[in-house]
């Protein structure tokens, strides 16, 4: 019997250090999130960010956290209801990290009698630190628990035309009545070195103006050149000019090399450079979280005003949009009926 098993990052259970301090525990001592030995993991992590993250991160949480609890959570939780509610099959909800786990996930659906997985990672770009641990952790737990469970997983979608179409529609009405200067995808950051670990051909990713637009075998596993297309796509889409568009990279750690350029570095920079009203997409999120709704829509329009920046709007993700749920169903479909997965 076949079911679906949809995952996205995951979330505290309450915006408080208590519970924030285990959850970035988690997170943060994953081997594709920060990827050095376990000794140095240990020492950073351990040693120094928790000492003090989990009280700044539970306030910052806070300040979006809504009466249902952590808004990733709740809008994945209605997502995965609509998308239940169109298929025959069953879908399950799980997260990477924290208490709604990816093992009590396929737990559901093994006590369905499902033995044919479709992992769905929520991320549209492939990336060592979201898509790859969601699906090395998922065979994880297959291995240990599930060992006849098969598993399918649905590929990276930042090109699939289905829901570009759908994304670009949400960014169009996101865009209405207003008037701006220019758009900004804010994409998340991750650090440059994870782009060459993921290169296959160890030699094709150089981070520099050419490698993202040379044809090569290591756009599939590549992250900022998949951010790239996206935006190129959306841009052909909605007939986007080149000059009032851009793309940055948020969230990053001290003391490394993280993609470029960074969003909070556009922000004091546009109004400079007479950009008075400012778009912002955050297109590598489904759904809105912590990144979204505090580092960009509040933190972001503060830093842009600061700077001189007159009008600022933050673009939502797609969150459970029925476009959206109605691409997934016909992803599902097509995987449950035909054996074809989106390209």
């Amino acid at each position: 019997m076949k079911g679906v098993l949809l995952v996205n990052l995951g979330s505290p259970d309450s915006p408080t250090p208590k519970d924030v301090k285990p959850y970035l525990d988690e997170f943060l001592m994953d081997e594709r999130v920060i990827d050095v030995p376990l000794w140095l993991r240990n020492i950073i992590v351990r040693g120094i960010i928790l000492r003090t993250r989990p009280k700044k991160s539970a306030e910052a949480y806070r300040k979006i956290w809504w009466e249902e609890g952590s808004p990733l959570i709740v809008i994945s939780e209605r997502f995965s209801q609509k998308v239940k509610q169109k298929t025959q099959i069953p879908v399950a909800l799980g997260m990477r990290y924290g208490s709604m786990t990816i093992k009590k996930a396929m737990q559901e659906l093994h006590a369905k009698g499902v033995d044919e997985v479709l992992l769905v990672p929520l991320y549209p770009h492939y990336a060592m630190s979201s898509f790859e641990t969601v699906v090395v952790k998922a065979m994880q737990v297959k291995d240990e628990f599930f060992p006849d469970m098969a598993i399918t997983t649905l590929p990276a979608f930042y090109k699939n035309e289905d829901y570009i179409d759908v994304l670009s529609k949400s960014i169009a009405e996101g865009l209405k009545d207003f008037k701006y200067d220019h758009i900004l995808f804010s994409y998340h950051g991750i650090p440059e070195r994870h782009i060459k670990k993921s290169d296959p051909t160890k030699f094709h990713c150089k981070i520099d103006s050419n490698c993202c637009k040379t044809n090569s075998v290591a756009h599939h596993t590549c992250y900022r050149h998949q951010c790239y297309e996206m935006t190129e796509k959306v841009k052909e889409n909605l007939g986007l000019s080149n000059d009032k568009v851009s793309l940055s990279f948020q969230s990053r750690l001290p003391n490394d090399p993280w993609l470029k350029p960074y969003t909070d570095y556009e922000f004091e920079r546009f109004p400079k450079e007479g950009i008075k009203r400012l778009a912002v997409i955050t297109p590598a999120f489904v759904a809105d979280c912590l990144e979204t709704l505090e580092e960009i829509a509040m933190e972001g329009k503060h830093q842009f005003q600061e700077a001189g920046g007159e009008d600022y709007k933050h673009i939502p993700c797609l969150n459970d949009n029925q476009d959206w749920v109605d691409v997934m169903v016909k992803w599902i479909k097509d995987w449950e009926l035909k054996e074809t997965l989106p390209v």
